[in-house]
């Protein structure tokens, strides 16, 4: 499994993986009235089946944990399924949000 490298970038709304310094996905998000919305995940297809998408959702909703309190918003599928999969993340998931 290679190293991935996941950050944080507010100016553009997203969390970007990388593999040896290489964009290898994405996860966007907006940020809004104590809750953050997870809209949209992409993994290049050169990257799949790398754990490239779990080391992001992972990421995110751990830096999500340890910041603000924000509540997650799911949108995303991708992000709805992983975390339905990891029972221990599912208490950030906002209550009655139209993902959950």
């Amino acid at each position: 499994m290679a190293d991935i490298d996941v950050t944080d970038d507010p100016q553009t709304g997203r969390f970007e993986a990388r593999v040896d310094g290489e964009l290898a996905g994405f996860s966007e998000y907006r940020v809004r009235d104590g809750r953050i919305v997870f809209t949209h995940t992409e993994v290049d297809d050169a990257f799949e089946g790398e754990g490239v998408g779990s080391a992001l959702v992972r990421t995110a909703l751990t830096r999500v944990r340890e910041g603000e309190g924000l509540q997650v918003v799911p949108l995303c599928p991708f992000v709805k399924a992983w975390i339905d999969r990891h029972p221990d993340f599912q208490d950030l998931v906002a209550p009655g949000n139209p993902a959950s």
